[in-house]
């Protein structure tokens, strides 16, 4: 049970016996009514997401589902992905109607075909039959009479009806009026109903279908979870653990924040920690998407799933169990695909009022084709064709299977979507507002010129004056001690004296050497040196001269790297039709250079975080629907007001609270995927509303008019939500 929140307790109950989207409805409604509830139940992962008031006992929740006739549960423990090979209601659902199948498509093949039709074949038909539509039929049977006894209707009474009407006139024909006497013979027609005595034939292929459907439905069901579950399942079962220098298997729900562990090449790393020894490259394509392994080394953070592909790594265990990054990524897609888009809430209050129409609908087309001196036996298979046809399983399957697969396949990509009301804004969005430091660009300072004066040498300059920057803890001087690290071994130095805000002095291999802001460091420089600092001033780049025993010797450039991938992702967000605005604290000169960098026009420079947010509402004034991109806590009051707040996942805490969508990879391009995504996944989901709703608006009518045989209906019904379902999974295949 999760921690309450603002007096609230947010519970999630496995639901159990669900069978359409009328059922999902009930149990929302009958939750709803408690005082103080507020709840969502999603058919298609059968989960309710319930906010209990502070002193409700989950216990009060889970009777009010069973009173309902349905079973609730707390959900346990993931047992881990052996478990995931077996499924009891596939299984159950798959060998119920390999059987009805046998038994029903025999009844099918003595109905239709009169060559088959021997003396007394219909006491043959009606011995495969019976099962059929008592035992192949009993979960809708069953499901129906529970509705009844809570004096409500769904799915199942429709099939119910339908098939018990069939097998009983069938019944009555054979066991009291003449269809049982020997030299009986039937014609069948798939469309139109033919009015015979007997129809074994719907009883046994309605049942045959609707189980067909619902066992495909069971099973593609499944597979639009299967994202999800396959990134819950990454991880290591036991790990190396130091204790006293001595490596100790233990399994890993062993593990302890502070523990340190070690991982081998090839090994997955057991849980969130920081690197304590050891350098090597990092698989981190679980988490983030990105399949470049990443370089880490001591004080390099990892995270739990993600795989060695390199060196011996010894990490201490920073979170663990359900702190980890891939908890909380599962947790966070869990929450999104238990919303309800706009559109499936009005499906969800269509399918509560749906069946008791049908129902009135067969009534009242039965009595139509019997009064009109058409027989019993036409307006029965009509009226059974309208209570087939019409079932709503399509409508309640059009949003959270969409939401399962597109999520699902979201966090493999390293996207997480905090619900549908973020995906309906992706479609409104015409302005994107990107922030600067750590989105645009790296957040890192880095070194990008050593320009020497003349008859000095360029490796010289940069290894002195980095070594003198190593003692320094400025981000300027830690991005030149950084480089010039890289480039080789640092040279010894002494009398370190920094001057705040100016620059950093000491004594290296013998020179007294100089470096900082160029008043500070030189009263003079020559006019090589001085035309490569005015060109990098004029760049926006953070410049420091170097003066070795009095004598400038080089000029250093450190600028903000702007990300590789940052321009090809304003050239994607302007494909999407989105205007890119960079919107920044720092100076005009900066950001100008940047944003001609990555092909920006729209500049909005040395702004502060109540200026952020004041500009996004002036562009929402102006009627545009913006969607803002930043990782600081700077930002955050600008994704939260934005109508698409864009969260870096690798900023902070804060700023991921307040987007709406969070990418794991600090990369903007991911961004516009999530745009992409974001979209793709919104037109699946009103897609597969307008056919569900098409399907049925389209079918009624067919069936009401006598035009569709009980046997077509069956197998429409299962198609449209089978469609519906199949639909969704191809956005598995989005890239």
């Amino acid at each position: 049970m999760a921690v309450p929140l603002e007096g609230f307790i947010p519970v999630e109950l496995t639901i159990g016996g669900m069978t359409c989207a009328s059922c999902a409805n009930r149990i929302e409604k009958k939750l709803n009514r408690m005082p103080g509830v507020e709840a969502s139940v999603n058919y298609a992962t059968e989960k309710a997401s319930v906010r209990l008031p502070a002193g409700t006992d989950v216990a009060d929740a889970i009777a009010v589902v069973e009173k309902t006739g349905y079973t609730a549960t707390v959900p346990q423990p993931d047992p881990g992905p052996a478990a995931e090979q077996s499924d009891p209601v596939t299984g159950e659902l798959g060998r119920r109607l390999a059987v009805t199948a046998a038994l029903g498509l025999s009844v099918l093949a003595l109905s239709m075909v009169p060559a088959l039709q021997f003396t007394n074949w219909q006491w043959l038909a009606f011995a495969l039959a019976s099962p059929v539509a008592v035992w192949g039929a009993w979960p809708f049977h069953r499901a129906a009479v529970v509705n009844a006894r809570h004096g409500a209707a769904t799915m199942d009474t429709l099939v119910s009806i339908g098939v018990a009407a069939a097998w009983l006139t069938s019944c009555a024909a054979l066991f009291l009026g003449d269809a049982g006497m020997p030299g009986m013979h039937m014609e069948f027609r798939l469309w139109g109903s033919a009015g015979d005595e007997l129809y074994l034939e719907v009883a046994a292929v309605v049942t045959v279908f609707v189980l067909a459907g619902r066992y495909l439905e069971a099973r593609a069901r499944r597979r639009s979870g299967a994202a999800l579950r396959a990134l819950l399942a990454v991880g290591a079962k036991d790990v190396g653990v130091l204790r006293d220098g001595v490596e100790h298997r233990v399994p890993v729900a062993d593990l302890r924040p502070g523990d340190e562990f070690v991982v081998r090449p090839g090994e997955t790393v057991a849980t969130d920690g920081t690197v304590v020894d050891g350098s090597s490259a990092v698989d981190a394509s679980v988490v983030t998407g990105e399949s470049v392994p990443v370089e880490v080394g001591a004080g390099d953070d990892v995270v739990g799933g993600t795989v060695n592909a390199g060196g011996r790594l010894v990490v201490r265990a920073t979170r663990v169990g359900a702190d980890t990054a891939l908890a909380r990524i599962g947790r966070a897609v869990e929450e999104a695909q238990s919303g309800k888009a706009a559109a499936q809430r009005l499906a969800d209050r269509v399918s509560g009022v749906f069946v008791p129409v049908v129902l009135v609908a067969a009534l009242a087309t039965f009595l139509g084709w019997w009064l009109s001196g058409a027989g019993a036996g036409h307006a029965l298979t009509t009226a059974v064709a309208v209570l087939v046809i019409a079932c709503p399983c399509a409508l309640g399957l059009a949003t959270p299977t969409a939401l399962l697969v597109g999520t699902g396949r979201g966090a493999q990509l390293g996207i997480l979507v905090k619900g549908p009301e973020a995906l309906e804004a992706t479609r409104r969005v015409d302005t994107v507002v990107l922030d600067k430091t750590g989105t645009v660009t790296t957040g890192r300072m880095t070194l990008v010129a050593v320009v020497p004066a003349e008859g000095h040498d360029a490796a010289d300059v940069l290894r002195r004056t980095g070594s003198l920057e190593d003692a320094s803890e400025h981000p300027v001087g830690r991005a030149v001690a950084a480089a010039a690290r890289e480039a080789g071994a640092l040279a010894a130095v002494t009398d370190v004296v920094a001057t705040a805000g100016a620059g950093i002095a000491g004594t290296v291999e013998g020179v007294a050497l100089r470096v900082g802001r160029p008043d500070w460091a030189a009263t003079s420089l020559p006019t090589g040196l001085r035309d490569a600092l005015d060109e990098h001033e004029a760049a926006g780049r953070t410049v420091l001269v170097v003066v070795e025993d009095g004598e400038p010797t080089g000029v250093l450039a450190v600028a903000d790297a702007v990300r590789p991938t940052s321009r090809e992702a304003v050239a994607g967000f302007r494909a999407l039709g989105l205007h890119p605005v960079l919107l920044t604290g720092d100076h005009e000169r900066t950001a100008r250079t940047v944003a001609d960098t990555v092909g920006i026009d729209d500049v909005v420079a040395g702004a502060r975080p109540e200026d952020k947010l004041a500009h996004v509402r002036a562009l929402q004034a102006q009627g545009k629907v913006v969607a803002v991109v930043g990782d600081g806590v700077n930002d955050a009051a600008a994704l939260a007001v934005a109508d698409l707040g864009i969260a870096l996942g690798t900023g902070t805490d804060v700023a991921v609270e307040a987007g709406d969508l969070t990418l794991v990879r600090a990369d903007l391009l991911a961004a516009v995927d999530a745009v992409r995504l974001s979209r793709r996944t919104l037109s699946t989901i009103r897609g597969n509303l307008f056919w569900a709703f098409a399907y049925n608006v389209a079918a009624l009518p067919l069936a009401a008019a006598g035009l569709l045989n009980p046997v077509v209906a069956s197998a429409a019904m299962a198609f449209s939500s089978v469609f519906v379902v199949t639909n969704s999974l191809r956005l598995r295949r989005f890239r």
